[in-house]
């Protein structure tokens, strides 16, 4: 029985991940992954699609990876100032959002910072620390002042 290399084109139970490349019998290739689309005959060509592809996916991840560094150091120059609302007692009323510490990032830097990649929790008056997840590799520490 004859064995076929295939390029997977979409995830297969029992075979592997898209991408990636298996060795199957020549009926179960062409029956089921060529047929349905879930694979290709992995040609010396397509092998060198493949090769350019992770190269060039490699090449983005690491410009997104230093363009997040960059951003990283212009957030953590400058201190974020807050007003927040204060009861009766001096103390904060509620507590500042990721959303209000979104939305000064964009007003001060001009960037825009998804709130779901912001990691605080301040509910007093004073300086804390929000952590911004940029990247997978790359946080920021912004010193956020909150003022009454």
């Amino acid at each position: 029985m004859s064995k076929l290399q295939v390029i997977l084109t979409a995830d297969v139970a029992g075979q592997g991940r898209k991408g990636e490349i298996v060795s199957v019998s020549e009926g179960y290739a062409r029956n089921f992954l060529l047929k349905n689309n879930k694979g290709i005959i992995a040609t010396a060509e397509e092998l060198k699609k493949i090769e350019n592809k992770k190269l060039k996916d490699a090449k983005k991840a690491e410009e997104n990876k230093n363009k997040s560094i960059e951003i990283k150091a212009l957030l953590e120059s400058k201190k974020l100032v807050i007003n927040g609302k204060i009861g009766d007692n001096g103390k904060l009323f509620g507590a500042i959002t990721n959303k209000e510490i979104s939305a000064e990032i964009k007003k001060e830097f001009g960037l825009d910072v998804d709130r779901k990649k912001i990691e605080c929790a301040i509910k007093s008056l004073g300086e804390h620390k929000a952590i911004v997840k940029l990247h997978t590799e790359v946080k920021a520490e912004v010193l956020v002042v909150v003022k009454g």
